[in-house]
């Protein structure tokens, strides 16, 4: 069960720091009673249309738009970004150039997709030395994994590279029991700048943090230039702050859950009107592959059983102070089910969610959606 005391977030200014890290990811991000703290996500996540290409001139590169506004996009840490900012076109490549070398940092400490990485080297067994991004994200993670009471970790690396979603080949029938000896938080711990593991064979996976906590760098810049209204938005991970270029809030809108809706935009679910907050939204429908039993595997692993967390919540939605809160929170739902994200979710002051079930009768285009109150305000046409 989880504790009726109200979870409160705590939220610092953003300012870039010397290690990079932003400052409202540091410290203590949820506390409560248990002294729980949360944060953070990374490649997976299912995507989000920003709405405000709608303002947008042109149809691709970095352009300029009406009202002051310029937009910034390309390719990074193996997806889509956009940023758009109401800031003088000049400032075009000073954009361009922060988003590249955040991308370029973040990969080179944190990718599993690249071997040369530092977390690659870590999990390989080749150092135990951990960088300020490393230390920052298990420190997140710990406090997710409380809140869900070890339903979220970052230690199930071994198990999605068994399934095949860390890059390698899947194992037809993979040996769950033997791997789960690799997989809890309470195993790792860091002492200094140094990462403790209990059995060295032990590999992290942050997938499901470091894409928010990547956006939350990238508004973090944003924002020490000077730059008040923008939206930062990596393959579906945002930050929205200030007015959109019409002037009111920015609008984005989230995809209908059904499997093979593989077309972001095509198939709008609910448009969600958002400014000075983050979002990110997790989801098995589009990520997944069926195996040589018939059985859907999909990309979020329940670290208690070793198997694929499939079940009646299709789509995980959460709005956060921070990228890496949402991200973070997302993938919890969704390895939590319906029931228990919806009680975990409204014991989070700060934090709201939309999440979208399977109807009753199992139909793959009719959807069941809750939502935390204050979610009303924000949903739009």
């Amino acid at each position: 069960m989880v504790n009726n005391t109200k979870i409160v977030i705590f939220v610092g200014i953003f300012v870039r720091i010397v290690c990079k890290v932003p400052s409202n990811l540091e410290g203590n991000f949820i506390v409560s009673k248990m002294n729980m703290m949360v944060k953070a996500g990374y490649f997976t996540r299912l995507t989000v249309v920003v709405m405000a290409a709608l303002f947008i001139v042109g149809c691709g590169g970095n352009v300029a738009t009406d009202d002051e506004y310029v937009r910034v996009e390309g390719f990074g840490i193996g997806t889509t970004y956009r940023i758009i900012a109401r800031t003088d076109q000049k400032r075009i490549p000073e954009i361009s150039q922060a988003a590249s070398d955040i991308f370029a940092e973040m990969t080179a400490s944190m990718s599993i997709f690249d071997s040369t990485s530092l977390l690659s080297r870590i999990n390989r067994g080749e150092t135990d030395s951990v960088d300020c991004h490393i230390k920052q994200m298990i420190s997140l993670a710990r406090g997710v994994n409380s809140l869900s009471e070890g339903m979220y970790d970052i230690t199930v690396a071994p198990l999605t590279e068994a399934y095949g979603f860390a890059g390698g080949k899947a194992q037809q029938r993979p040996n769950i029991d033997s791997i789960l000896q690799f997989v809890g938080m309470e195993k790792i711990r860091v002492e200094e700048s140094r990462l403790i593991k209990d059995d060295p064979r032990m590999k992290l996976d942050f997938n499901s943090i470091a894409k928010g906590y990547t956006v939350d760098c990238i508004a973090s810049e944003i924002e020490r230039m000077g730059i008040e209204d923008y939206m930062v938005e990596v393959g579906g991970e945002i930050v929205c702050r200030g007015r959109n270029p019409r002037g009111g809030d920015w609008r984005v809108a989230v995809d209908s859950p059904f499997d093979g809706n593989m077309n972001p935009g095509e198939n709008c679910q609910v448009i969600i009107a958002l400014t000075d907050r983050a979002l990110a939204t997790s989801g098995n429908y589009r990520r997944y592959y069926i195996n040589e039993d018939g059985r859907k595997i999909a990309h979020t692993i329940d670290p208690t059983t070793g198997e694929s967390a499939i079940s009646d919540l299709l789509s995980a939605t959460v709005i956060a102070p921070t990228a890496a809160e949402a991200d973070a929170l997302g993938t919890m739902c969704m390895t939590l089910g319906l029931e228990r994200a919806k009680e975990t979710i409204s014991g989070i002051d700060g934090v709201d969610a939309y999440l979208i079930s399977a109807a009753p009768d199992g139909s793959e285009k009719e959807f069941e959606v809750w939502h935390t109150p204050a979610m009303a305000e924000m949903i739009g046409e």
